[in-house]
């Protein structure tokens, strides 16, 4: 096996100045200082000194990149590394390039044959690549470098960039959203730390942001799709959970100290922050009854209530802005201006409703993004936009959906390496394609809305290169695996991310003060514990651990018979639908076992067919434990883990005391049912009260509005379902309190 590039990197130490790291490029050394020699020809370019600004170099070096070479800047898309590949004869000598070449690799966003690492870096030009696997932070410096070696070997030596999903929440691994868990300190989800901030502090955010920042530097992974500015409107969008909840001041005030955090400064990049992609403009809240953009019922933004894209859903956007993002990534969603009513711009002009996704809509970036918000960074489009999901621009072909991506403010395209697609639309722009050749203009376009220009790609390519400039990865990409491993280590993430989870805790429900659950409380008593999943066999498996845990661990007398115990305590983690994949119906937010649902035709209404759906697996089983423990003169504790807005019927009202947690460690919601902590939670989002307040009429329309966040729907509500108090929308428990933004009890 060949050497890692890990042990072959020299470094060259400027005073008051960069690191240069190099491996095959020479050093050019002048002033007294070390510059590295990008392309070989000894002379210190605009492009190599880096007492230049970013701008400056990027602009210097675009004018030197051959048309090929900037179209492969134009593209990312998901990648496999070599220690990963069964097959060792598909992989580099070193074992950490997967060299697999897939005649037919198909995502749910493409399908496109690929190649291995090598002629993809090499030959095809790519330099960004997403890394969706979850190896050790020296795996992953290893394969960085490695990669990042075979770059300077190229004729330019061009960085690669290797982008992730967020790491650092503790919860299931979705591919496309969370890609990883487990390595890097883990928080509570998304919406957890915003329950924990309600109830604490905003500072926390601070030790979060640090947290990301040392431990992706440090590893050498410089840029995140990370985090959501939306604002979660409709309960029934799968992506709630990434979300920071519904309320747009709180998002608002995450990302004023979010993204600096990460990023470095607050005039952006540092050399030693990384950079983040806001995601996903100008709001992926403002989904039709919950249908995500990922299939073709979700392909539609929904504005019914007046100003709501203003009031509601761009707010964190601004914040984003201001911060200095690095990039913004458009929705995959098109607005809807037969289901809205007019929205307004920044200059209080009515808003053209263009029936085409974000990703490629002139006014949505050009005007209001750049124009009238002031965006100063990239465009980062969504995976697929150009292949599943080209919502609007179905009937162009692939070179043209690509043009006009890039056209209109886009500068990378996600979840595809069409290269080929790229240089056709190039080359109809100079042989005539639509003029000399004859060849039809798709109605409602213009030549050069389809065509790909120099000064197009001058432009996209000056943006990532910038970028790059900026993270100091022209002077040193590579990274020490050892020193990786000691920040990932580091004693102080872990105990901010754990003071994180223990705050994310919401205590909703605590009748004739059950909680907390001292050991006077439970001496002599026989404790019954058990999980509850989707998927009964995880249930088990997690039942089996956190029994040994609750008897070794916090001292309880455990039983596996309910029917002896004086205290039960039920863990509550329902699932439902996949936001990659349409479901029969509307997603379903009710805990239940094979409910009787109805069906959506193909435009999403109502159809006269049903089907069942399951979120939890013996979900009628919470009641039966519930009534014998009670029988006893026992007590519930019940703890419900919200990746949506579940609907609390069928386990409220069969628990003493209630808990909400948000991918929150197990142990961190133990410690508050014990009392070792109290709780500070507040909710983050609304629960609505039944089916009822979600319930959609015969034309699709639903009776709470899609792009209102459930602390305002009662505005909108019938007279005739609000209660006494004015309230129609949020759960009122059988204590009178309703479960809605803010909400939380304390001991």
């Amino acid at each position: 096996m060949s050497k890692k590039t890990t042990s072959n990197v020299k470094y060259y130490k400027n005073p008051n100045g960069p690191v240069i790291g190099v491996t095959v490029k020479p050093v050019i050394e002048q002033d007294g200082l070390y510059f590295k020699d990008l392309n070989g020809d000894g002379v210190l370019s605009t492009f190599k000194d880096w007492r230049k600004s970013p701008q400056e170099r990027a602009e210097a070096l675009a004018k030197t990149l051959s048309v090929d070479e900037k179209i492969g800047l134009l593209f990312i898309n998901s990648w496999k590394m070599g220690i990963y590949q069964e097959d060792k004869t598909k992989v580099d000598e070193t074992g950490l390039l997967n060299e697999e070449i897939v005649e037919k690799d198909e995502s749910i966003f493409n399908i496109e044959k690929t190649y291995g690492t090598t002629y993809t870096v090499k030959d095809m030009g790519i330099r960004h690549l997403i890394l969706r696997q979850n190896p050790k932070p020296d795996e992953l410096v290893d394969w960085i470098n490695e990669l990042n070696r075979l770059a300077e070997e190229q004729k330019n030596t061009l960085p690669v960039v290797v982008v992730s999903n967020s790491r650092n929440e503790h919860g299931e691994i979705v591919f496309g959203m969370n890609d990883a868990a487990g390595v890097f300190a883990a928080w509570p989800g998304t919406m957890g730390i915003a329950a924990a901030i309600k109830g604490s502090s905003i500072d926390m955010i601070d030790d979060f942001a640090d947290c990301i920042k040392k431990e992706w530097d440090a590893v050498g992974m410089k840029k995140g799709y990370m985090y959501m500015a939306d604002t979660m409107t409709d309960p029934r969008w799968q992506r709630t959970y990434g979300t920071f909840g519904e309320d747009p001041e709180l998002i608002c005030d995450i990302m004023e100290r979010l993204i600096p955090g990460i990023q470095g400064s607050e005039e952006g990049l540092t050399t030693d922050g990384v950079a983040v992609t806001i995601k996903h403009f100008p709001g992926g809240g403002a989904r039709e009854n919950g249908f995500d953009p990922h299939y073709v019922q979700g392909q539609w933004n929904v504005y019914q209530t007046e100003g709501s894209l203003q009031k509601y859903h761009l707010p964190g956007f601004k914040v984003a802005i201001e911060k200095n993002a690095s990039s913004i990534m458009p929705y995959y969603s098109k607005p809807a201006a037969e289901k809205s009513i007019p929205q307004h711009d920044m200059e209080g002009k009515e808003i053209p409703m263009q029936p085409v996704g974000f990703a490629f809509n002139k006014f949505f970036i050009q005007d209001l993004l750049y124009k009238q918000m002031g965006f100063k960074g990239y465009i980062n489009s969504d995976s697929g936009i150009t292949h599943k999901m080209a919502w609007g621009v179905e009937h162009l072909d692939v070179p043209s959906r690509v043009a006009l991506a890039i056209n209109n403010g886009v500068d990378i395209i996600s979840g595809s390496l069409d290269v080929d697609a790229a240089k056709e639309a190039y080359e109809r722009g100079q042989n005539g394609y639509y003029t000399t050749q004859g060849n039809p203009l798709p109605e409602g376009y213009k030549e050069e809305d389809l065509v790909l220009t120099e000064e197009t790609l001058n432009r996209a390519v000056i943006h990532t290169l910038k970028e790059k400039f900026e993270l100091g990865l022209f002077e040193n990409p590579y990274r020490d695996p050892e020193h990786a491993v000691k920040v990932v280590a580091d004693e102080k993430h872990w105990k901010d991310a754990y003071d994180a989870h223990v705050k994310s805790v919401v205590l909703l429900k605590n009748k004739d003060n059950v909680l907390p659950l001292t050991k006077e409380k439970v001496e002599g008593k026989k404790v019954y514990l058990e999980c509850f999943r989707k998927k009964g066999e995880d249930a088990e498996k997690e039942t089996t651990a956190l029994r040994e845990v609750a008897e070794k661990e916090y001292g309880f007398t455990m039983t596996e018979n309910y029917e002896e115990a004086d205290v039960a305590l039920l863990f509550v983690n329902p699932s439902s639908g996949d936001y990659f994949h349409a479901t029969k119906g509307y997603l379903e937010l009710d805990i239940c076992e094979n409910k009787e649902v109805v069906d959506v035709d193909d435009l999403g209404r109502p159809a006269d067919t049903t089907h069942t759906e399951t979120t939890l697996t013996n979900a009628s089983k919470i009641k039966t434990i519930s009534e014998a423990v009670r029988k006893n003169n026992g007590v519930v504790i019940s703890n419900v883990n919200f990746t949506l807005a579940w609907e609390l019927g069928n386990v409220e009202p069969y628990a003493d005391a209630l808990l909400a947690g948000f991918d929150t460690y197990q142990r961190a919601v133990l410690d508050v049912i014990v009392g070792k902590f109290a709780p500070t939670g507040k909710m983050p989002i609304t629960l609505p009260k039944s089916d009822d307040v979600l319930a959609v009429n015969k034309d699709g329309v639903c009776i709470s509005p899609n792009d209102v966040p459930g602390y305002d729907k009662d505005k909108y509500m019938p007279e005739s379902m609000k209660d006494e108090n004015g309230k129609a929308y949020a759960y009122r428990d059988s204590e009178g309190d309703y479960y809605e933004l803010n909400f939380g009890l304390n001991f």
